[in-house]
This record gives structure tokens, sequence and C-alpha cells, in this order.
């Protein structure tokens, strides 16, 4: 079995970060080593750490120009043993099943040329096999199906819906993610995978870094990454290789700021891939954009997290508009 290392990048979320080196302790193929990059800005995690220990870990305390999500991982990434060949990388509030590590690294041998290996979110939809009898309520995807969210049948009315497979860009963005795979046991190319749930050769690092364009939190940092290097090379999801994402809101941007960064990462991001969009395609993007502001504007009077709902959607429209004056600059 190949060597490996694996990152974590983590903020203020000791409990969390203890609950995945659980699951990483049950593994049938343990890391090479465990590098645990914290940019907390309390003592908590190193406390946490030094009550329980794990095999083969190393903690690192970062100070405050290295912190913030790609910042982190750069830094993780120039200490990682000479020896490893693979580094993956885990968000905080991950548990993983039993054999994540030996099904990831497995896509490795049968993908010869891959660069790039994402894992399975297993609690990201309810799938089902696909039935007989077809619905616009669910999307179907190599024999299987899910439910259709509102969002996707509202922008298949204005003819926005995303036009390419899963884990692809459409030529006008807002396309669908690799949680669109199904939980198939299959090996899917891709050009996007998850950050939080990655792995990467190591000589991808050679060439490539992280975008310290995606300051703190980095929304759509990785989908930045991904396709900078789907340019160089081939990138899998492997959909037996699962784990469980629990989503936690302590270190997130408030609404406002995390609206903005919907907009202007996804505006980034698009142009990123697409460096010379049509007419059509702006046209396109900027509908779509607009329509999905809309979308989560009435979710003030369908929810009850009303203040959050009416925070983002501003933030969203403040992002879109600040993209007439002040574009980001796009590193390539």
């Amino acid at each position: 079995m190949m060597h490996f290392t694996l990152i974590v990048c983590t903020y203020m979320r000791p409990k969390r970060l203890l609950n995945l080196l659980n699951s990483v302790k049950k593994q049938s193929v343990y890391p090479s080593e465990i590098l645990i990059i914290d940019g907390s800005v309390n003592d908590e995690t190193y406390k946490f750490l030094e009550k329980n220990k794990f095999e083969n870990l190393k903690y690192f305390k970062v100070e405050e120009k290295h912190r913030g999500l790609t910042r982190q991982r750069n830094y993780g990434i120039n200490l990682v043993s000479h020896v490893s060949e693979i580094i993956c990388f885990l968000d905080d509030d991950i548990v993983l099943k039993d054999n994540y590590f030996k099904d990831l690294l497995k896509t490795y041998e049968i993908k010869k040329g891959a660069l790039a290996v994402g894992g399975y979110i297993d609690n990201n939809g309810t799938w089902e096999r696909e039935s007989d009898t077809k619905s616009k309520n669910y999307f179907y995807y190599d024999g299987w199906m899910r439910n259709e969210p509102s969002r996707f049948k509202l922008r298949r009315l204005f003819g926005l819906h995303p036009n390419n497979k899963p884990g692809f860009l459409p030529t006008f963005a807002h396309g669908r993610s690799v949680g669109f795979l199904p939980p198939s046991g299959k090996i899917y190319e891709v050009e996007q995978i998850m950050g939080g749930v990655s792995s990467y050769k190591k000589e991808v690092f050679d060439s490539l870094k992280f975008s310290t364009y995606f300051d703190g939190y980095g929304l759509y940092e990785d989908a930045d990454f991904s396709l900078r290097l789907s340019k160089i090379g081939k990138l899998y999801v492997n959909t037996s290789a699962q784990l469980y994402h629990y989503h936690d809101d302590s270190g997130r941007p408030n609404k406002y700021k995390y609206g903005k960064m919907v907009v202007r990462n996804g505006w980034y991001v698009w142009r990123v891939k697409y460096s010379e969009p049509t007419l059509k395609m702006h046209f396109k993007w900027n509908a779509t954009a607009f329509l999905l502001t809309i979308v989560r504007f009435t979710n003030i009077f369908t929810t009850r997290k009303r203040k959050e709902a009416f925070a983002e959607s501003l933030g969203r429209l403040v992002g879109w508009c600040s993209l007439i004056f002040n574009k980001p600059r796009i590193k390539r």
C-alpha cells in the first residue's frame, strides 16, 4: 500500500476534530502521517489532542498570516514527508466509514492517470433505484434517482438548468456538484471534486497551489483548484470511498458575507474555466445568479430563519452589483 499523508485544516472545532480522528483510528488502512493545521485563536484544540493521542499525528498551530483554509492547506503541503505519494484532505466535521482510505487509494491503482480522487458524502441526499415511471420531481442518473431540488425545477422553467454531467461546469456555471452522483459504487470521471473530501498525487503540488484569493472560509476554493488541475490531467470521484459530512456552522462567515462570496467567488470560478465567455454565456450566468437570489429572498417568507435568508439575499445582491465596478482579478 502506498504511503499517504492526511492533512486536516481546522478552526475552533476541537470536538468535531476529535470525532474525525476517532473514525480515522478505525480505518482498515491508516495514514503514514496526520498533519493537523490549526488556525484557532485559542488553545482548546491543542488541549484536546494532548488528552487524546493518535498514531503518526503532528500538530501545528499557525500564525495569523497563515490562517484561512487555502493558506493552511498550502502550509500543510510544505510539511508533508518526502516518502508520501498521496496527500489527502478532510474537513474537520467529517466522519469516515471504515474502508474510506482503502477504497480511495485503490482508485489510483485502477485509474493509472489519476491526479486527484474525491470521496463520496453518503448523507448528501437520499437515492433509490430508478423506477419505470419518470417524473419531473426527480433527478435521474446512471440508473438511480433522487428528489430534484426546487431551485433546479425553477431553473428548468426558464431554460437555465445545467446542461453538463454532475461534476462538470456548464458554460454559464451554476452546475450540479458531485453530490448529484449516485452511491453506485462506481468511479466517475469529473473536473471538480470537493476539497473537504479530496486527495491528490503529491507531484501535483510541484506546479499548483491553492489560491489565496479565497480568503478565510474559502468558498469554492476546491472548484478553482480542481478546474485548474483538470487542464493537466484526470480527476475522479470514487463512490465506494464513503463518509459522512456533519455541517458545522461554527467558523463560517455571517450570512451577508456568505451571500457575497456565493456570487463573487462563483463568478471567479466560472472565469477560471471560461476566460472568454460569449454574450449568451454572460446572459445565462447573470440570469441564473439573479434567479437564485430571488429564490433565496423568498426564503424570508417560507422558512423560520428569516434574518439569515434576508442577510444572505442582501449579500448576494450586493455581490452581484459589485461585479459591475469591481470584478475579481483571476489568478491563473
